[in-house]
């Protein structure tokens, strides 16, 4: 009990402000739609949205959400291992940097809904014209995330192991790769709340299941207590991916912190 306390109150100093406001503006807009100054068929009123969600939770919870997560978190790894790839390609290779940097670049100019039928073209409308969504959408905060961490390398410690007759491989692995990890997280936590965005996107543009999809076929039949009750799941499926990475980044983090201050 005594230890729960101390915790309760952190939680509380940290966002008690966030959650006062979030009453706020919840109880304002429930006030709003209840007293006829928004009407309900635009926005409808939180306990309405509420219902909403616990009528159709069979299929939101069941199949459309389950459809979601696995075409964001499948575009979302696949991000992680193209894009860290890429980024310790252009660190170690000056070449190889010039060439691809540019078309990295380039590759977050054209928009998604034009690239979107052109993936529904290769793949379908199977899932993995959705995870072609996700990856384009997620990778590029990676690849920035962990090649402008890898380049933040301390010097000194570089030119330390190399008097020790350290490798090229073996200062990126014990100094540059510990020092990035910070810009890399940065990076992963942008990058999984955009899957969730390019999941969306992919099932309003082509899909028959999912989240992003249920929301487009309720908006069309102006069933907004349903749609507003999609968005609700997708809002809280990018907190929930944001909060795993971030309990990933203190873990590690931590960790290495820990073997830094034994030694």
């Amino acid at each position: 009990m005594t230890k729960r306390k101390p915790l309760l109150n952190a939680l509380l100093a940290q966002y008690g402000l966030f959650l006062l406001l979030l009453l706020a503006l919840l109880g304002a807009w429930e006030c709003g739609v209840r007293l006829g100054w928004v009407p309900f068929f635009i926005l409808p009123a939180p306990t309405t949205v509420a219902g909403a969600l616990g009528e159709d939770a069979h299929l939101l919870l069941g199949r459309h959400l389950a459809a979601t997560v696995a075409e964001s978190a499948l575009g979302f790894l696949l991000s992680v291992c193209v894009g860290s790839l890429l980024a310790i390609g252009m660190h170690m290779y000056r070449t190889l940097d010039k060439a691809l940097y540019p078309f990295i670049i380039v590759s977050q100019t054209i928009p998604l809904i034009a690239l979107s039928p052109v993936f529904i073209l290769w793949f379908g409308y199977s899932i993995w014209s959705k995870v072609a969504v996700v990856f384009l959408t997620a990778f590029f905060p990676i690849v920035v995330g962990a090649y402008d961490g890898l380049g933040k390398g301390d010097a000194g410690y570089r030119d330390l192991l190399l008097t020790m007759g350290a490798g090229r491989w073996a200062i990126f692995r014990k100094v540059q790769v510990p020092l990035a990890l910070p810009s890399f997280f940065s990076g992963l936590k942008l990058s999984v709340v955009y899957s969730v965005v390019g999941a969306t996107i992919g099932e309003w543009l082509g899909g028959s299941e999912g989240l992003g999809y249920f929301s487009r076929r309720m908006s069309g039949s102006l069933q907004t207590d349903a749609m507003f009750a999609s968005v609700f799941l997708l809002s809280a499926l990018g907190v929930v991916y944001f909060l795993i990475v971030a309990w990933l980044e203190y873990w590690l983090l931590r960790r290495k912190r820990r073997r830094s201050a034994y030694r």
